[in-house]
């Protein structure tokens, strides 16, 4: 919800607490969830979800722009923690675990997507724009190689992560991005 100016502490409290009580429960399988059992495990009344969120499409897309940003975030806190190829390991992890957690919304996100919604077009290119981040510091170290781009690998990870969700899914995803991490070093200058 774009403000003219900053939300009263209670009010940010609010649209937190419901953020969190719609992440849990999209994340924890409950894909019809209502909006009244979001508000009344968010301890809020139905009208103050309304007035941070026009409609539950909004709430949902909201959940996962966060999902997104605190995602994004990580590529430069693992480049400061850790060498450029490591950073660039543990995001490719990162974001197999963050397809997980589509999955879990999977049919929540599919009423988004069939809108005009932004939201998957800004994720993609902030996803393929902080992968492009860790890939340029590889290579610049010389441990990764410098042909692949980030919305190149980002591709590369959809098809990973777009396997059927069935038993097992998250661990051989885990092991194909692995495969897809040594493909990234092979014939880097620095190879181990």
């Amino acid at each position: 919800m774009p403000a003219s100016r900053p939300l009263r502490a209670d009010a940010r409290r609010n649209r937190e607490a419901l953020l969190s009580a719609a992440r849990q429960a999209f994340l924890g399988g409950d894909t019809d969830a209502h909006v009244e059992d979001i508000a009344r495990s968010a301890g809020v009344a139905v009208g103050t979800l309304y007035r941070h969120f026009e409609t539950r499409e909004a709430l949902i897309e909201e959940v996962y722009r966060k999902e997104v940003d605190d995602l994004c975030a990580t590529p430069g806190v693992l480049l400061d923690q850790h060498a450029p190829e490591e950073a660039l390991r543990r995001f490719l992890l990162l974001l197999v675990d963050h397809a997980a957690v589509g999955k879990g919304m999977s049919s929540v996100l599919e009423g988004i997507m069939a809108t005009d919604s932004p939201v998957f077009d800004d994720a993609r290119t902030r996803m393929a724009n902080a992968l492009s981040l860790l890939l340029e510091a590889g290579s610049a170290a010389g441990t990764v190689r410098d042909d692949v781009t980030g919305p190149t690998l980002l591709r590369a990870l959809g098809g990973i992560c777009g396997m059927r969700a069935t038993e097992g899914w998250l661990a051989e995803a885990r092991q194909i991005t692995a495969l897809l991490f040594d493909g990234l070093r092979h014939g880097a200058p620095q190879s181990p």
